[in-house]
């Protein structure tokens, strides 16, 4: 074993923050057994955690991705390749879901309890049973080797070593690290579907590659899909910026998928890629792909505050297919980027009657209600949104901005501190605040109140 010395002499001082840190590690958790290694590792996030991050955190990502597609025999194929690859994976027993979300950007993710996603972008840049196979092996992988919590654990190890260590002695899940323990608070979406290490991609190609020729997958599905990536990368950068954030790519794993594929696996070379079955369960999703390819140049023309161009491509796009939810979606935003609320309204509520089971038109037609002034309409949308999708602290500010709006002090009071309780920072909780000492509630100093519908839609 190797001994790594310190040149900086041991004080009194470190000593006594070593034990303290020491004391605070063991008492917040331990090491466990890693599902795929075997080896043991420092975890502070138990299998129970993963599952209940996932479950706050995942519906609000697939909304946030425009929900489900509406496509349910495409869900259902998916999920079935899915559910094969899962079964000979190093965890079979974890609560497995496949999505294709309908969002339009080309990106798959996993979330650590088994929520696996894949857009509709994505789904139209494959070509093989055996591609989606590759990418979904992959995704798995991540679930399998524990990447997130494996990353989050380490952030509170950092955490403890920056010096609240010590904060967590007799207070075993108590206050904000003990949240960070307990996989929750902090760690919402963003933070579970953070870039993962280029040690973490390589892995989970590998253990994709193993399970995918497991479930009798050609390996040349995964060396496909990584060409097919990497093609799409040179030729239009833009169209992979959030999947390469994510997942960094590199011609080295296209190197080491393809030599796999000829050593390792050769002889699951004989399996076969699956093309047309692929295409017959995509037929309907490819006979959308040119609305989808211009509601993608259309994304790509609203990040930049292109918006006569953003709406000639939406609109085009609606031409193509008029019920289309991320279409109608991105018209309304586009719309009121531009603070024509008005126009976008409507467009807001075709989405609402295209998809009503996805609630993110929902919350956009109440915010575009409020700009236009009609209080209690959108007061109706955000309580049918919190109803729909609880857990996202802004439709509590959302419906006390509503209740002010309408003279009802007492109610808008009652949702900005429960808004606060979650939220304390930022335009919307300093008009809550202010509001709350403005009327007595509260004692404080009152400031002026900024814009609290500053940057939303």
């Amino acid at each position: 074993m190797m001994v790594r010395t310190y040149s900086k002499p041991w004080t009194r001082r470190r000593f006594i923050k070593a034990g303290a840190m020491t004391a605070a590690f063991m008492a917040i958790g331990g090491c466990a057994k890693n599902p795929v290694t075997g080896r043991s590792q420092l975890m502070f996030v138990s299998e129970t955690d993963e599952i209940t991050m996932d479950r706050q955190a995942a519906p609000h990502q697939l909304s946030a991705d425009y929900g489900r597609t509406q496509d349910g025999e495409l869900n259902a194929y998916v999920s079935e390749v899915g559910q094969r690859l899962a079964g000979v994976s190093h965890r079979p027993e974890m609560p497995y879901n496949f999505q294709v979300v309908n969002a339009t950007y080309v990106n798959a993710y996993a979330f650590p309890g088994g929520t696996i996603a894949c857009t509709r972008g994505i789904m139209l840049d494959m070509e093989s049973e055996a591609e989606l196979a590759g990418l979904l092996g992959h995704e798995i992988a991540h679930v399998n080797a524990r990447h997130t919590a494996s990353r989050m654990s380490t952030s509170i190890l950092v955490s403890l070593a920056a010096g609240v260590g010590g904060a967590l002695i007799g207070a075993k899940y108590g206050g904000e690290m003990g949240a960070l323990a307990g996989g929750l608070g902090a760690f919402g979406a963003g933070m579970l579907l953070a870039s993962y290490s280029r040690a973490d991609e390589r892995q989970a190609d590998s253990l994709g590659m193993e399970y995918m020729t497991r479930a009798e997958y050609n390996p040349d599905g995964m060396a496909g899909l990584m060409e097919a990536l990497n093609a799409l990368h040179d030729k239009e950068p833009s169209a992979l910026e959030v999947m390469f954030a994510t997942h960094p790519m590199s011609s080295e794993r296209l190197a080491t998928a393809r030599a796999e594929a000829n050593t390792k696996y050769l002889s699951a070379r004989e399996y076969s890629m699956y093309r047309e079955r692929y295409m017959d369960n995509t037929a309907a999703l490819r006979a959308k792909a040119p609305a989808i390819k211009d509601l993608q140049t259309a994304e790509k023309h609203l990040i930049k505050k292109e918006y006569t161009k953003a709406d000639e491509h939406i609109a085009s796009a609606l031409a193509k297919a008029p019920d289309d939810y991320v279409g109608l979606l991105l018209m309304a935003k586009s719309k009121a980027a531009q603070g024509r609320y008005n126009e976008g309204i409507p467009y807001a509520e075709r989405a609402r009657e295209a998809y009503p089971a996805e609630p993110q038109a929902l919350q956009l037609n109440g915010l575009l209600l409020v700009r236009n002034g009609n209080f209690a309409q959108a007061l109706t949308n955000f309580a049918a949104y919190e109803t729909a999708l609880p857990g996202n602290p802004y439709s509590a500010f959302y419906k006390g901005y509503c209740k002010e709006g309408m003279g009802d002090r007492r109610g808008a009071a009652s949702e900005y501190v429960r808004f606060l309780e979650q939220v304390n920072q930022g335009d919307q909780a300093k008009h809550a605040y202010y509001r709350l000492v403005e009327w007595g509630y509260v004692q404080g100093m009152a400031e002026p109140v900024s814009n609290p519908f500053r940057g939303l839609a």
